[in-house]
């Protein structure tokens, strides 16, 4: 097949997965190019070394996400109307993005487009304007939009109390109903853009049950797989006495949950490697306080290269991972592919990648229980040993790039075809 690809994605998970099926689908003998945004992460695990990208320019306006109310009068409220319909303008930004880049992508003989999300809108405007077959696969909907995190954006405001300043009060009130509104309008662009292609492939179960909630949009779990011939065991490396953590260091990868538990541990407290993509400069500052203040030793590394991630994975004793609601979960199929086993929480698609005493274990996301988790692999190398075997074995059966690959070619080919796909993309 000839296949298009279009996304704007950061670095991260999304990229790698992304990546990796442009790996496997150029290694089944595909023809693919990629189009995408000056705004996505293009040097991070960069397609242009696979393929032709195409990168075309977005006029794009970095917005303040709340107004300062120092100056409480009319013009604050005017302030917030003009910020927010900066706001606005960017959905015409990123559609009049999406039909370029379609009208290109026609005109290319593509037999399918393979749309990944986008970092401002999960749910991307091409879908709307590619005349060709369209196939989104969807990591996760907009978790802002109908998550709590931190905050549900639907929630009212407190009301008024007295002794507060009413006019301040009127003035946060209509930042707030004009801020609703901007929320509602994208709510109902995202659903439409999803709504626009033929199928939406999800990464989990858990993926596809938040998709249907949000958009009330069916999708077809095809899981990801992990490229082997990088993430394997390499028997030079020595163990260490740490553990590993693989993902942004912001609260929704909850590394602070992390430390809670090795605090928890009174003995044979292992340090813990913490490899970013990237931080929130004031949570990262909180993590080093809190790990200094209570003796934790932690290394954080940001945008390691891949060689070096490897090496960490195979010099831990184990991985330890507990993402908020993450949709799916690299990190441990990484792990598992070096042959160590992951004390995981169990929340989101992480249950669907670890069986709980196999290749991991699957505690209640709490630090006590993460801390029992990770006590009982610290003291007990043979189940250790026993469990990284079963994990890499795991990966083999089922998690392979290969196996991802052909699950992916196999929605592909329906879609372009005009075959829906079903529930779940077996191989």
């Amino acid at each position: 097949m000839r296949i298009a690809i279009w996304h704007n994605l950061p670095s991260g998970g999304g990229k790698r997965a992304l990546h990796q099926q442009v790996k496997g689908l150029l290694a089944r003998g595909h023809l693919v190019a990629a189009w995408c945004p000056t705004t996505a992460a293009v040097d991070y695990l960069s397609l242009r070394q696979l393929i032709p990208e195409h990168v075309r320019p977005l006029a794009w306006e970095e917005v303040p996400r709340r107004i300062e109310w120092g100056n409480i009068s009319a013009g604050a409220i005017a302030g917030a109307a003009r910020k927010l319909s900066r706001k606005w303008r960017s959905f015409d930004t990123l559609g009049r993005h999406g039909r370029t880049c379609a009208r290109e992508i026609d005109d290319g003989g593509f037999d399918v487009l393979l749309a990944h999300p986008c970092a401002v809108m999960s749910a991307p405007y091409i879908g709307r304007y590619a005349t060709l077959p369209r196939v989104l696969y969807l990591q996760e909907p907009n978790r802002a939009l109908y998550e709590a995190v931190p905050v549900l954006p639907w929630k009212a405001p407190p009301p008024f109390r007295a002794g507060s300043n009413p006019v301040r009060h009127l003035c946060e009130r209509a930042e707030d109903q004009l801020r609703i509104h901007y929320l509602r309008v994208q709510a109902r662009e995202e659903h439409d853009n999803a709504a626009a292609f033929d199928s939406i492939l999800v990464n989990s179960y858990f993926s596809r049950e938040s998709t249907l909630r949000a958009y009330g949009l069916d999708a077809t779990v095809c899981y990801l797989g992990v490229d082997t011939s990088l993430f394997r065991p390499v028997a030079t490396v020595g163990k260490g006495a740490y553990v590993i953590t693989v993902g942004s260091v912001n609260p929704l990868k909850n590394t602070m949950f992390l430390l809670r538990a090795l605090r928890s541990l009174k003995r044979d407290r292992p340090a813990l490697v913490c490899v970013a993509n990237g931080f929130d400069p004031d949570y990262r500052d909180e993590v080093i306080r809190y790990a200094h203040d209570h003796g934790i030793s932690i290394d954080i590394r940001v945008n390691v290269p891949d060689r070096e991630l490897v090496e960490l994975y195979n010099g831990a004793l184990f991985a330890v991972y507990a993402p908020r609601l993450e949709p799916f979960g690299y990190v441990t199929l990484e792990a598992n592919a070096c042959r160590i086993p992951v004390v995981a929480a169990a929340e989101g698609g992480v249950r669907e990648t670890i069986v709980d005493q196999e290749n991991g274990l699957l505690v209640a996301p709490d630090p006590e229980s993460m801390a029992a988790g990770i006590g009982r692999l610290v003291s007990d190398g043979r189940l250790r040993d026993v469990m990284g075997k079963q994990g890499l074995a795991e990966v083999e059966r089922r998690w392979t790039l290969t196996q991802a690959t052909v699950r992916l070619e196999r929605c592909l080919l329906d879609t372009a075809t005009g075959k829906a796909p079903g529930t779940v993309a077996h191989g």
